[in-house]
């Protein structure tokens, strides 16, 4: 326990103003009074039970301190709403329960909390009572600077990360997870050395099945208990912080996990999810999906996001599956949907939703990061409420990663053939403010590792992956990498076991994970490569045409219009004699990177340190510079 830890000696309890806000959906600290809570009444210490269940014909609380009697603590309804309270003195803190509803028919439901901030550890399916006031946070600059931070005008670069399997203790005897402060110690040397600007952490919320990876979720109110305590979530937040690394989390509101604990037909009746299978089941998913035209459903997500915010300082969500909400036949057939009001297939209350969530959220916490996992061409998810948009901070460039993806798996006599696929982003960048992500979900499911994806022999596969990666930093949007993709990690993902850090004892490797780092410190340095991602003020082609030699050549500008950076690209295995390139300016060009060095594992061929722009036309530019162009080379010049 922290030292400077303070108990929680208050009295906690529901009045008409807190049930009325819920049933408005407006309540935004409903999670301090639904659920379990340390509370004192007539001088006795003990524990505050509420939950919402409106259907229930009644619920008592069993759990370890009555010995799982279920008549012994009955809970009283205390209005029209569907609460239901009590108050058992003399519980205290790491103590199993669950709420035992028993439907007009009889039925009897054993249901973890919903609003609980700790569960039982899988495969045990309880609620675990803690005590989550009073941690001593010592991140009070960061959270001063968030404030004032404007990402579109900072650099962006994300560490997508599954604890459970980025590392595993090394010692057999003690086979299994780094606790969250284990792993803390060990990630946050990792991402200062990297030069990462943040983490997004997978699978935080409470979840039963570890092959969910977290997307299927029990506990929203809970991180889970497979890492350790409440507490020592917020250990590896403030030390982030204090390391001046942001923590996001994938946040889950578009489905949850069906199972006989959770919140599926929680109180007999389907009160989380809609009660017809057309619009509250996904197919294939099998999962439920909320009902965003219920106010106290809705309360319950976007007070969940205020939760991790102001309980957890979490600095951004990354929501997933936003797509499947946004429509109503998403994943379905015909017969299996239900249209709107209008007949269309839009989710007119999932909309609704979206805006109020972002309004409340961004409105409160300037500098917090909403990101949406949207992959159609949905108009305005970054857009202004005002103006009709959903008001999210970024969106995942979907398309984008698909053609990259696509375009470097061929082998590069294919690639003249598909030149555009690389060029296509920037024809609608300006659209959204985008993340280009290369995340989990590419390394999965028979898709191959990253460096696996790449044509030819090891070699060639490495040299791919540096310029495809030196692509990818230097187009505009902000940047995510899945982890192990920094180093080459050859085996695609598995929760199931760690990443094979053993690589790094090969020169491929740790050449890989030197040029990322690179990479990263090149991006972090120079403003020009994030200042206007969502703008042609900020990028400019210098020949996006040269498809028979397969090579991409660009700029990117800064405000200060200067420290600018050129970027030349060859995707072929063949040396570019006399490679004759037209420039911006009659400016000295200084080479800062090239991936052909034998440190990054390269051929060691490169190309000169300097260069002099010459009165020459090329490109429908005036001046221009020739040098050789190595093969697989990717090569970036400062001026």
């Amino acid at each position: 326990m922290d030292a400077t830890k303070k108990k929680t000696e208050s009295e906690v309890f529901i009045s008409e103003a807190d049930q009325y806000l819920f049933a408005q959906g407006t309540h935004y600290d409903i999670y301090k009074k639904l659920g379990a809570h340390p509370s004192v009444q007539d001088g006795e210490k003990g524990m505050f039970f509420g939950v919402w269940a409106p259907n229930a014909a009644s619920v008592h609380v069993i759990g370890t301190f009555n010995g799982w009697d279920e008549m012994a603590n009955p809970m009283k309804k205390i209005g029209p709403g569907g609460i239901h309270t009590t108050f058992i003195p003399g519980v205290g803190v790491h103590e199993l329960y669950k709420f035992l509803i028993t439907t007009p028919s009889g039925e009897k439901l054993y249901k973890a909390d919903p609003f609980a901030n700790s569960a039982e550890l899988r495969p045990g399916t309880a609620s675990r009572t803690v005590d989550i006031s009073g941690f001593h946070w010592t991140d009070d600059v960061w959270m001063k600077e968030r404030t004032g931070k404007d990402y579109n005008k900072e650099p962006l670069a994300i560490y997508e990360c599954h604890i459970g399997s980025w590392m595993r203790h090394p010692r057999p005897e003690e086979k299994g997870f780094y606790n969250y402060r284990e792993f803390a110690d060990r990630i946050v040397e990792y991402l200062k050395e990297m030069k990462y600007t943040h983490v997004e952490l997978m699978g935080i919320a409470e979840h039963p099945f570890d092959g969910s990876w977290g997307y299927q979720v029990t506990g929203y109110y809970a991180p889970t208990s497979r890492y350790g305590e409440p507490e020592d979530f917020m250990y590896l937040i403030n030390k982030l912080h204090k390391n001046k690394i942001g923590v996001i989390l994938d946040w889950v509101p578009a489905h949850f996990a069906t199972d006989a604990h959770g919140l599926g037909r929680f109180d007999g009746q389907c009160i989380f999810e809609d009660p017809d299978p057309r619009k509250g089941e996904h197919p294939d998913w099998g999962t439920k999906i909320f009902n965003c035209g219920k106010t106290e459903v809705k309360n319950f997500l976007i007070a969940n996001v205020l939760f991790w915010i102001k309980e957890f300082h979490i600095d951004g969500i990354r929501v997933d599956a936003v797509a499947s909400m946004l429509y109503l036949d998403y994943g379905k057939q015909d017969g299996q949907w239900v249209p709107n009001i209008y007949g269309g297939n839009k989710n007119l209350e999932a909309i609704e939703f979206f805006k109020h969530l972002n309004s409340v959220v961004l409105g409160t916490y300037p500098g917090f990061l909403t990101i949406a996992e949207e992959s159609t061409a949905w108009p305005k998810i970054t857009g202004k409420i005002e103006d009709d948009g959903l008001g999210f901070s970024f969106k995942w460039n979907m398309g984008w990663m698909h053609d990259f993806c696509e375009y470097m798996k061929l082998d590069p006599y294919f690639r003249k053939d598909n030149h555009y696929a690389m060029t296509f982003a920037m024809s609608y960048n300006d659209s959204e403010n985008y993340i280009l992500p290369l995340s989990h979900d590419e390394v999965v499911h028979l898709k191959c590792s990253m460096v696996n994806k790449m044509p030819g022999y090891q070699v060639d596969k490495y040299a791919n992956l540096r310029c495809g990666y030196t692509f990818m930093f230097g187009h505009a949007g902000k940047k995510l990498l899945f982890m192990g993709q920094e180093f080459g990690q050859e085996r695609e993902w598995s929760e199931e076991r760690e990443l094979d850090w053993y690589l790094l004892g090969e020169d491929l490797n740790k050449g890989l994970q030197e040029y990322v780092k690179e990479l990263l410190n090149i991006y972090r340095k120079y403003p020009c490569l994030y200042e206007f991602d969502n703008s042609w003020d900020g990028f400019e082609w210098l020949n996006c045409d040269d498809k028979d030699r397969s090579t991409y050549s660009f700029f990117r500008k800064s405000s200060a219009k200067k420290n600018n950076l050129l970027f030349v690209i060859n995707m072929t295995p063949m040396l570019w004699e006399n490679y004759k390139l037209g420039v911006p300016a009659k400016k000295k060009y200084k080479l800062l990177l090239c991936s052909t060095e034998e440190r990054f594992g390269g051929s060691g061929e490169t190309v000169p340190d300097e260069l002099m722009a010459k009165k020459e036309i090329c490109d429908y530019r005036d001046y221009s510079i020739t040098f050789d162009l190595p093969p697989y080379a990717a090569v970036i010049f400062t001026f």
